[in-house]
């Protein structure tokens, strides 16, 4: 583990929680842990990775904050796609690592990389319909969620074809997402289960690990497999 790496969490909800108990477990240095990031000090945060999980409103409001002042951040939040490229520019601007993820569950992104897969091999053959569907607690605020809308644009990207999108929203349901085609004479699923949401504070802290040591704007789903 690199001594070095020190971290400071934005959002200190459900997943905020999650991720200090796994940077405990794993010995990592949790600097400090706030709902008000812009309250943390820019000398201290120079040199800390922040992982981020607040609002989508929280993003917009603090991502200048972010670039300006973090060695490196990890954005698990979502519902910023209106602004997704605007943000990763700024990032750019700033020279500030930025490691972003719909999902950072490992699982997620194997589900990912399973479409991805499947649907290159589809465009060649044809002759099947897609559609996604997510289930999630009544908590989340966006909907559909940002895996879903992943999922749905790698389909897209790789058959032309647009996917069906459905969301539910019930209970406390982790996170279930199927990427679905159906065809004439058979139907494909592709199907991930969360079992509880410490997968993406996992793989969040993963992320951090990696964003210590790299330069650039990454999709996690472009790193997490590479050495």
């Amino acid at each position: 583990m690199d001594n070095n790496l020190k971290i400071v969490i934005s959002g200190y909800g459900k997943m905020g929680r999650m991720v200090e108990a796994v940077l405990l477990e794993r010995g990592i240095e949790c600097v400090a842990a706030t709902e008000d990031i812009q309250a943390i000090d820019t000398e201290a945060a120079r040199h800390c990775v922040c992982i981020d999980f607040t609002t989508p409103q929280a993003i917009r409001d603090n991502y200048k904050f972010l670039a300006d002042n973090f060695k490196a951040v990890v954005i698990g939040t979502t519902g910023w796609d209106d602004i997704h490229d605007e943000i990763l520019d700024y990032f750019r601007q700033r020279g500030t690592t930025l490691v972003y993820s719909s999902n950072f569950s490992i699982g997620v992104n194997l589900l990912f990389a399973a479409v991805d897969f499947i649907t290159k091999k589809m465009a060649r053959t044809g002759g099947y319909s897609p559609y996604v569907l997510e289930m999630h607690h009544c908590h989340k605020l966006d909907a559909p969620s940002g895996t879903a809308k992943t999922l749905a644009r790698i389909v897209e990207d790789n058959t032309g074809l647009k996917p069906d999108v459905s969301a539910v929203r019930c209970g406390e349901i982790p996170g279930i997402h199927t990427a679905g085609f159906e065809g004439k004479c058979d139907r494909i699923k592709l199907y991930h289960e969360a079992f509880s949401r410490m997968g993406f504070a996992e793989g969040a802290v993963d992320a951090a690990i990696k964003a210590n040591a790299l330069k650039g704007v990454f999709d996690f789903k472009e790193i997490i497999f590479v050495d």
